[in-house]
């Protein structure tokens, strides 16, 4: 129907917006932040890079999908993972298939072939989306496939990143997190509470996570200049 056609072009362009509004403030910014990753290990770069947050709707997915789009636009070849096994979203972010997934891969019913698509949204990005949603996430990404897979895959790209669930939800964060070379903690403004920003970080630091720096996200443009905003951890 058109209506659904037109309802997935918004949602497109409002998640997308390094792809359908390039030369925003907001794209910008990105383009920041992304710059700022690069930077933020001086001994040693960053192949692999999850992005999470304390707790659901605070902009996690959006802000991981753009960051990929901006490494990509580099001309760097980047493989965007779709490792939110519960509420997955980066195949309709990415308008790719969800037949075959990473859950297909670590239970060896695809291959990477099968599971990972060229994307429309910027050359040189490639998805591989969640697949079909499994009764444990947590256990798969624990596994020693998994484990194996994340070295496979860093090989045959130059960066490969993670969305993972929230980190106060479950422990999936915490399991891939501690396997990335960094990790990213997405806020929003004016909702995201301090005290949960606390307890996320704690448990990420029990993990032994890297966390290299947070995203804060829907800041009032009266407040600064753009929209988004980069702190590297101090």
């Amino acid at each position: 129907m058109k209506f659904k056609k037109n309802a997935r072009e918004h949602n497109a362009k409002k998640n997308l917006i390094t792809v359908f509004s390039p030369k925003s403030p907001i794209s910008e910014q990105y383009r920041t932040i992304r710059t700022n990753i690069q930077f933020s290990m001086i001994d040693k770069e960053i192949k692999t890079l999850a992005c999470t947050s304390a707790m659901p709707s605070e902009g996690k997915s959006t802000t991981i999908a753009n960051l990929a789009v901006t490494l990509a636009q580099q001309g760097q070849k980047i493989l965007l993972v779709d490792a939110d096994l519960r509420k997955p979203t980066m195949h309709n972010i990415m308008e790719v298939r969800n037949q075959y997934g990473l859950t297909s891969l670590l239970t060896k019913r695809a291959t990477p072939g099968m599971a990972i698509h060229a994307t429309s949204r910027a050359n040189n990005l490639h998805v591989l989306p969640s697949g079909p949603i499994p009764p444990n996430p947590s256990e798969l990404l624990a596994s020693k496939m998994m484990e194996e897979l994340i070295i496979g895959l860093s090989n045959a790209y130059e960066v490969v990143v993670f969305d993972t669930p929230p980190v106060l939800a479950v422990t999936d964060a915490q399991i891939l997190g501690s396997r990335c070379d960094g990790v990213i903690i997405v806020l929003k403004c004016n909702q995201t509470e301090k005290k949960d920003l606390v307890k996320a970080k704690e448990l990420l630091d029990r993990a032994n996570v890297n966390v290299i720096g947070a995203v804060i996200n829907e800041v009032d443009q009266k407040d600064i200049n753009y929209g988004y905003y980069y702190g590297a951890q101090a």
